[in-house]
């Protein structure tokens, strides 16, 4: 009963802890502007399954799409093994559904193994690829530090899980021999719990297997509280992120309407209202903080699981320039989640303060604290973006940075006036000559040319 308990006093910590951080991480999300989001439901469920349940661009490398997916497939499928975890911890029971599912249970628990095992190879060479390999993409700039430790926490942790998994069972096979049952006949710890645990006493084999299923439901709830603070988040985020996504060509970037109206009026194509000179205040361009981007843009950023490909595949950072991809959506969660520190320091101070005292509560419509994305993204890597979209193709959930810096560079021109000296020209080309280039003639005065001869 003092297990039960235990148990259950535990599950409540975890389920609130879990239901106060990833809250929060909705607010932030919910920081950035309406989107409308639109399409054929039928695709976009089809991507879910083809690109977030079945990891679809991952093998575009296939040999870490299969370790990746070896990793994967064992964090899914052994939620059916949790499931039972938690019913026997909450009722006392013990392999609760081993009774009533037979010859099947043991093909679920054996299939378990199996990935388990795959899982834990997987596990040992992505720690070699990021601390003895020390592969290029996981060691740029923006991975010294947090990022660089929280990838390897995670795979630790993986390790601790597998281990856990296999001492349970291992130990639980040699006693369920032992009190003259029989071998439960799973494919890994039939074999492995003899060959480790066999010989030791009955009351050392309670002792492991009982670590060995508290070691895993422990592991698995510190997982599930330290996900909001990781780039593991991916791992649930990715569902609804792929869902969102744009089902528009990669290629086609969104117009500004009172610009693409001006530009149709300068070249005729439109008539030419003179609204723009009724205005009275001109419109906002672009992006300058996390409020004036999509909430999409902000689940992208909250979805980006650092895994570098994106930046891998820059020309621009190939060339040593200084754009990264990665730490672009890296820079938009970092700032969601600062605005997020200071609205929840400020609701608790409200929550302290009397409210004779004047006390406001921020919201995203009146915070400022006189910063902006500009703070932690620089003119010189919004430069570098050639805008060639290979960093939307490489992304294996779909995110785009592509779209946030375009917002970006859009604010620092025609809200700011301070895009790079050798744009400018083009620019004034394209005002009065309606061209990128500084010709005189019309630009379709060879359609009209080729018409006459």
């Amino acid at each position: 009963m003092l297990s039960q308990i235990a148990f259950a006093s535990l599950l409540l910590i975890v389920g609130y802890i879990v239901f106060t951080k990833y809250g929060r991480i909705r607010r932030n999300i919910l920081l950035g502007k309406d989107e409308e989001i639109s399409g054929n439901t039928g695709e976009r469920l089809k991507n879910v399954a083809l690109i977030a349940l079945g990891q679809k661009k991952m093998f575009k490398r296939i040999i870490p799409g299969v370790l990746h997916f070896f990793i994967y497939a064992a964090f899914m499928i052994t939620q059916i093994e949790l499931i039972e975890i938690i019913i026997d911890g909450l009722f006392g029971q013990h392999r609760v559904f081993r009774s009533s599912l037979g010859g099947f249970y043991t093909f679920i628990i054996s299939f378990i193994e199996i990935l388990s095992l795959l899982a834990l190879i997987a596990t040992f060479i992505f720690l070699a690829r990021r601390n003895l390999l020390k592969l290029p993409r996981f060691h740029m700039d923006e991975m010294t530090g947090w990022p660089k430790l929280d990838g390897n926490l995670i795979l630790i942790g993986e390790l601790i899980l597998v281990v856990c998994i296999f001492t349970m069972n291992g130990a639980d096979e040699v006693l369920h021999r032992m009190q003259g049952a029989g071998s439960y006949g799973f494919a890994v710890s039939s074999g492995l719990g003899p060959a480790i645990f066999g010989g030791m006493s009955e009351g050392t084999l309670q002792i492991l297997e009982r670590i060995g299923w508290w070691g895993h439901i422990m592991t698995v709830f510190a997982f599930l509280a330290y996900l909001p603070f990781s780039k593991h988040l991916h791992i649930l985020l990715a569902f609804p992120n792929v869902y969102f996504k744009k089902l528009t060509s990669r290629g086609e970037m969104t117009n500004m309407p009172s610009i693409m109206n001006e530009v149709k009026s300068m070249m005729g194509l439109i008539e030419d209202t003179g609204a723009q000179d009724s205005m009275e205040e001109l419109p906002k361009f672009g992006a300058n903080d996390i409020f004036d981007l999509s909430w999409k843009n902000v689940l992208d950023a909250y979805t980006c699981t650092e895994c570098g490909r994106c930046s891998s595949v820059c020309p621009a950072n190939i060339t040593g320039k200084k754009l990264s991809p990665r730490k672009i959506m890296m820079d938009v969660r970092d700032r969601a989640e600062e605005i997020g520190t200071h609205l929840d320091k400020n609701n608790l101070e409200c929550v302290k303060a009397d409210k004779k005292e004047g006390a406001t509560k921020l919201t995203k419509e009146n915070f400022d604290d006189g910063k902006s994305l500009f703070d932690y993204i620089t003119n010189e890597e919004l430069h570098a973006c050639t805008t060639c979209n290979a960093c939307v193709e490489a992304c294996p959930v779909t995110i785009d940075p592509l779209d946030i810096i375009l917002q970006l560079r859009r604010h620092e021109i025609l809200d700011l006036a301070a895009g790079p000296a050798e744009w400018t020209p083009m620019f004034t080309a394209i005002e009065n000559n309606g061209a990128v280039w500084q010709i005189a003639d019309d630009r379709d005065k060879w359609a009209k040319d080729a018409l006459n001869s």
